[in-house]
């Protein structure tokens, strides 16, 4: 498609959905090919600095505010960059993400903080009318992850999710591929997040250190006490600030997943998972081992696999598989037939995605001051972090039962049971879980795509999950306030 075909197509399907990507009453003049772009990176640990980089890689784009609540990372990411520009900018660096928002010659900001932080800034960016790019996952629940997309809608910034593959042609040419129906009818898209990863031990409640701001780095989470495994990583494995790795590194193949799917689904009707925290015994609360499946309203599926254990010969697996109604398959970027064993080419055309990676993609956005040109826009994270969520908030209303390939409930879905009965015997087989131990099994959740709520059985106890506690002075708004 050309570029002027593209936004069409994608402002036109995303009004045939109910929503729009608007973009015409961001605050700040629409810039040139040639003007700078100046942007605020608040987060500095990990992915901070990897944003750090590729925002010094991209043409006349500066960096006027480096943003963390530690002051000891906030002075090293300060020095490390003031050295790097070698003094063709001044870079300040303050604690408090409010302080860089007030700037109103600041044009962007670069969200890479904890998890339960993404959707505020998010928000609080698109209110002050910068231009927003935003780590995945976009939101830690449902209705933040809404209130996201209604500001983008509001404000008409550009919003540009942290999911890379979405700047990857060749995904985008293979998706196209199979939304046109070259194999067949696509029946379940199939993510997999399986890296090792070990226990994280068992770390006392205590003062936070004097360089962190408690106060800053807890923001919107209802977290009382500190211990030292919230900071600087492993908050990754707790419910309140983050979401397990199956919406972490998950993320980015859930989003795979849900691209390659029927262009009119949004939300899955149906979502469930079983799973658990199982050979580490530690403090962390989410699964390191999980099996997920989700519905369409069309009947399409995706699964999803988490199995972050660590044990010798572990297979690590971070892709994609797509299965075809007439039963063939792509595996590993190569096509089997129905009862085939031996691998087709693709050979499919690169799609169309705005050019110059995941950095260059959002700077060429927000110089256009063009929502629809962003590789992964606010409605595409939507979707795919609320599939992560709902299948999350099943294991989360799990019941314990025995560790056994039965232990799944998944009905008349075979295709489900088998998949889940590989993961089983890799558990029981490689990492060497014994019959003592027990799955997390969670209910099938039923959910409505068109007012964002479950129904049904469970729907009660699932619909509490759907939002996050606030803390004063840092609650998410509503909707229809944002």
């Amino acid at each position: 498609m050309s570029r002027i075909n593209r936004r069409t197509f994608l402002q036109t399907t995303a009004a045939g959905t109910g929503l729009i990507l608007a973009g015409t009453s961001a605050s700040g003049a629409v810039l040139g090919a040639n003007d700078r772009v100046r942007i605020a990176v608040a987060g500095l640990n990990g992915r901070g600095k990897s944003h750090i980089n590729g925002w010094l890689g991209q043409d006349n784009v500066e960096i006027a505010y480096v943003i963390d609540p530690d002051e000891k990372v906030l002075a090293n990411a300060q020095k490390a960059l003031q050295e790097k520009i070698n003094g063709k900018y001044t870079v300040k660096g303050v604690r408090d993400v409010r302080e860089a928002l007030d700037d109103k010659g600041l044009d962007a900001i670069s969200v890479a903080t904890p998890n339960h932080w993404h959707s505020l800034i998010t928000i609080w960016g698109a209110q002050a009318g910068k231009h927003v790019y935003v780590e995945k996952p976009m939101s830690h629940d449902v209705v933040e992850g809404r209130v996201a997309v209604e500001a983008q809608k509001k404000y008409g910034v550009v919003i540009q999710h942290g999911t890379q593959r979405r700047s990857d042609a060749k995904i985008a040419g293979l998706h196209e591929a199979i939304q046109a129906g070259k194999w067949g009818k696509l029946k379940i898209s199939y993510g997999y997040c399986c890296k090792p990863r070990n226990g994280i031990g068992d770390k006392p409640y205590g003062k936070p250190p004097e360089n962190l701001d408690w106060n800053l780095w807890r923001g919107p989470a209802e977290v009382a006490e500190y211990h030292g495994n919230y900071h600087p990583y492993n908050w990754h494995w707790f419910w309140k600030t983050g979401n397990g790795d199956l919406n972490n590194q998950g993320t980015h193949q859930l989003d795979v997943a849900r691209w390659a799917i029927d262009k009119d689904q949004t939300h899955p009707v149906k979502a469930m998972a079983i799973g658990g925290r199982f050979q580490w015994d530690d403090q962390g609360e989410t699964p390191n081992t999980m099996f997920a499946m989700a519905e369409y309203p069309n009947g399409q599926q995706v699964f999803f696999n988490v199995r972050n254990v660590n044990y010798k010969g572990y297979e690590k697996q971070v892709e994609n598989e797509y299965y075809f109604e007439d039963g063939g398959r792509i595996i590993r970027g190569k096509y089997y037939a129905k009862g085939s064993d031996k691998p087709e080419d693709l050979n499919i055309k690169s799609g169309d995605v705005t050019p110059g990676g995941n950095w260059g993609s959002f700077i060429a956005a927000v110089r256009a001051n063009d929502p629809s040109m962003a590789n992964g826009n606010v409605n595409d994270a939507h979707y795919a972090c609320v599939l992560g969520h709902l299948m999350n908030n099943s294991y989360r209303l799990g019941q314990h039962v025995p560790f056994s390939k039965k232990a799944g409930k998944f009905g008349d879905n075979a295709d489900a049971a088998e998949h889940f009965a590989k993961l089983h015997d890799v558990m029981a087989k490689g990492v060497g879980v014994t019959d003592g131990a027990k799955y997390t099994v969670g209910p099938m959740l039923t959910f409505d795509p068109e007012t964002e709520k479950h129904i049904g059985d469970h729907a009660d106890k699932a619909n509490a999950l759907l939002k996050d506690e606030n803390r004063k002075g840092f609650e998410i708004p509503e909707a229809a306030k944002v």
